[in-house]
């Protein structure tokens, strides 16, 4: 299919799907040695999985200026040049995650000198993203497919189920759009909004809304989990004087409670059966039937249970949702569904940032 046509709105996924090789049986069947691209948790994911499919490691590198010497899996890590050296046509698996333009460029540089897989593995739960698994899911995919508001939803939504399958990169390149045009296009916001930010990290994401409001808000509630993360944003707020921001250390859920958390120090701060406890708030809960025009959810796999959290606030005040679908295999069809099912009066759209593999694609539900 052509990546940048406009697939129809009434046909069904089963006819649109083209990739039905997953990449794990693309490289099983490879005879070329296959080189893991990276060491951290995404490497040792994708390891799992190749011990799984059979699939042999001919060795590991990582990026010149992080080989000191390191080893990763019991295997030593090469710089790329010393790979190259060694020798003459290989396959990359790439086993980390990309998310600004220098690394992207990089590896699209790397995809044109050596084949190159990008291997879908969910940053939480289990399973496979697989041809197969999308048939088992075909009557979500489809209601969301059907669903949604415009035709560029759709293509981005056929073009990163592709890229699960296959691995294969173009099918982002055809999907990415910059966070400007997301703002301009779709949310739009207001000089006047209340705005609701779940995983709020350091405030960049207030400060990307600060820019499209010219700093105007009526009101701002900010929910990190993670110290550090959550000092910087304490900080961020004071440093640039900011008033009518609540800002909350504690995880976003569908109720209060008390919930085990661990920290990684970064974005992916998670909730850990072995983490410490902290508490866990509801939107509902943090706004105490305040309105909301504008929620974010960013929570490392728990959209499902921050939605459910929020669901007195959507329907009865119908903000504007920008939406994590990227965490677990199922967040693509099922959190959709489930706005859908909260407040039917949604126009929904998906949409692709830049990033290596299919992290930062997000559902933005608009009220009609």
């Amino acid at each position: 299919m052509n990546l940048t046509a406009i697939p129809p709105k009434g046909a069904g996924l089963e006819s649109l799907i083209t990739e039905q090789r997953s990449c794990w049986e693309r490289l099983q069947a490879e005879r070329r040695p296959i080189f893991i691209y990276g060491m951290g948790d995404g490497a040792a994911k994708i390891m799992t999985v190749f011990s799984r499919y059979g699939i042999p490691v001919a060795g590991i590198f990582a990026s010149d200026e992080f080989v000191r010497g390191h080893s990763f899996a019991g295997y030593r890590v090469h710089k790329l040049s010393e790979v190259e050296d060694m020798v003459d046509d290989f396959v990359i698996v790439l086993g980390f995650a990309a998310g600004y333009p220098e690394l992207v460029d990089f590896i699209h540089i790397l995809a044109r000198k050596h084949t190159l897989y990008v291997p879908d593995v969910p940053v939480i739960g289990g399973g496979l993203f697989t041809y197969d698994y999308c048939m088992e899911h075909l009557p979500e995919l489809n209601a969301v497919y059907r669903s949604l508001a415009d035709d560029e939803s759709r293509r981005v939504m056929l073009n990163v189920i592709q890229f699960k399958i296959s691995g294969l990169i173009h099918y982002l390149d055809a999907s990415t759009v910059s966070s400007d045009e997301i703002y301009r296009g779709i949310l739009r916001p207001s000089r006047v909004e209340d705005y609701v930010d779940l995983g709020a990290y350091n405030g960049d994401t207030i400060r990307e809304l600060l820019e499209h409001t010219h700093r105007s808000y009526n009101s701002i509630h900010a929910v990190e989990p993670d110290k550090k993360n959550y000092k910087k944003l304490v900080t961020y707020i004071e440093s640039n004087h900011l008033s009518r921001i609540h800002a909350y250390q504690c995880a976003a859920w569908c109720k209060d409670a008390e919930l085990p958390f661990s920290s990684k120090s970064g974005r992916q701060s998670v909730l850990s059966p072995n983490g410490e406890t902290m508490s866990a708030r509801s939107v509902d809960s943090l706004l105490q039937g305040k309105p909301a025009s504008f929620i974010k959810m960013d929570v490392e796999g728990f959209e499902r249970e921050a939605i459910w959290g929020a669901a007195r606030t959507i329907r009865r005040y119908s903000p504007k949702l920008a939406v994590a679908v990227y965490h677990r295999n199922e967040d693509i069809f099922e959190l959709p569904l489930l706005v859908k099912r909260l407040n039917p009066k949604y126009k929904l759209y998906l949409r692709h940032k830049l990033y290596i593999p299919a992290w930062e694609t997000n559902l933005y539900a608009i009220p009609e």
